[in-house]
């Protein structure tokens, strides 16, 4: 198992949130929900301009093993999904926290991600599966 970053955000459902300077938010897939699943062979993003709430599955992975939904961690509307893994997803399996990111939205209110969970609390959901 690899040190989960610090600065970002967890949600039970295995994405990470960053939130970024010019107040929007970047979401991937953890590193622990990408190992599960195995090798991605398909990353469907979410195209910008959508709007999801909190918890609505808004983007779509598929591995050799299964096919999995993304949720939005909070309500809020997209202003880019990342269209390079729809050709290259293996970026989600080699750089989850980096290049593997998924898509970046505006949330409805900032004050939302403070229910996310820390570093701490996700490590004791992955503990507990």
């Amino acid at each position: 198992m690899s040190d989960l970053p610090a600065e970002l955000k967890y949600t039970k459902s295995h994405e990470w949130v960053r939130q970024e300077d010019d107040g929007t938010v970047t979401v991937g897939i953890t590193d622990h929900a990408q190992a599960a699943l195995g090798d991605l062979v398909y990353v469907e993003a979410p195209e910008s301009g959508q709007s999801f709430g909190a918890g609505e599955a808004c983007a779509v992975v598929e591995s050799v093993k299964a096919a999995s939904d993304i949720y939005c961690p909070v309500a809020g509307e997209v202003v880019e999904g990342h269209d390079v893994l729809a050709d290259e997803p293996e970026h989600v399996n080699e750089d989850p926290y980096g290049e593997g990111w998924i898509f970046r939205f505006r949330p409805e209110k900032a004050d939302d991600l403070d229910s996310l969970l820390d570093a701490d609390a996700y490590q004791k959901v992955i503990d507990d599966e």
